[in-house]
């Protein structure tokens, strides 16, 4: 494309053609009138996506979308940055398939982002449909906050409450070490600074360690409570829901976590956080004995899998597409 938009909207597609639609018809309102672009990625669904997706830009008759479809998948962050290596932009709005823009939303955040000089990132109250929010912003993955998210006891947690990685969520203005990158506008002057997402995660943990690069170079991490987006949840991905039934994770998180640990910590600081989660297992393995109606926040083999990759903590991801078949 040959002008700069004020905006490029991004949409990542992976076999939720139907919740794109979606957050597509709640976005085209709010950016009428707007300089700005959206571009839909479709990582390589190899289902029916990119037939249904051409058929229902076509049929909306805006000129505001393209649709790109990769040829491979290569999880979030690479998705991302197709669409971001498309076009140049002023900003860059990274927003989930599986979210619904409420009202405003989109020019409430180009207002923040225009008018905070030292922002870098702006995200909005991320709710549920019936308009409960979500936590959305955080403090850093650290080892200690390992140690308090294995251990689930809340004296421990309030004894150390700066570690705890969610935090409350804000009526007002609010500055975070990092936000959730389902629905984020990053400034062009940040990427152009400190460089794309890093495509050595596969999923998770990509847009804290994102957000800590741009802290580096000084950029804040801003939530700008006024706007407010819809974020369904689980639509790509099988995290949360196996988090929430204490399932076996994939096997990409924990590539993600100790690739997170040691690019922020090193080794030692890898070696520190499962050392750290595993006494945190310990005391929630003994709560648990003690209380029947206790129940640990630890998926099925956790504590094996927190060693995934940690002497090759940099490895290649193993693609979904090419674990072991049951």
């Amino acid at each position: 494309m040959s002008t700069q938009p004020e905006l490029a909207i991004v949409i990542i597609n992976y076999r939720t053609h139907k919740m794109t639609c979606e957050c597509l018809e709640s976005l085209l309102p709010e950016i009428s009138g707007l300089d700005a672009q959206v571009l839909v990625v479709d990582n390589a669904s190899g289902d029916d996506s990119v037939n249904v997706l051409e058929r229902w830009i076509k049929d909306s008759g805006t000129n505001k979308i393209q649709l790109i479809a990769s040829d491979r998948n290569g999880g979030f962050a690479a998705g991302n940055n197709i669409g971001i290596s498309h076009i140049s932009a002023d900003n860059y709005l990274l927003l989930n398939s599986d979210t619904i823009v409420r009202k405003g939303a989109i020019k409430l955040l180009l207002d923040s982002i225009k008018t905070q000089q030292s922002a870098g990132l702006v995200s909005p109250r991320l709710e549920w449909l019936d308009g409960q929010p979500q936590q959305s912003c955080f403090n850093l993955h650290t080892p200690i906050s390992e140690f308090l998210h294995a251990a689930k006891t809340g004296p421990i947690s309030n004894l150390f409450k700066k570690y705890v990685v969610a935090k409350p969520v804000q009526d007002t203005l609010s500055y975070s070490a990092w936000t959730s990158f389902a629905c984020v506008m990053i400034r062009g002057e940040v990427l152009a600074q400190v460089g794309l997402l890093d495509e050595g995660f596969f999923m998770y943990f990509e847009d804290a360690e994102f957000c800590h690069r741009a802290a580096k170079a000084g950029w804040q991490i801003i939530n700008d409570p006024r706007a407010h987006v819809v974020h369904l949840r689980g639509g790509s991905s099988p995290v949360k829901t196996q988090t929430r039934l204490r399932k076996r994770l994939p096997k990409y998180y924990f590539e993600s976590r100790s690739r997170y640990f040691y690019l922020l910590y090193g080794h030692a600081g890898l070696l520190a956080a499962n050392l750290l989660w595993t006494a945190g297992a310990f005391i929630s393995g003994f709560r648990r004995l003690i209380s029947s109606s206790y129940l640990p926040d630890i998926s099925q083999k956790q504590w094996l899998d927190i060693w995934t990759n940690f002497f090759n903590p940099l490895r290649d991801y193993t693609h979904p597409d090419d674990y072991p078949k049951a």
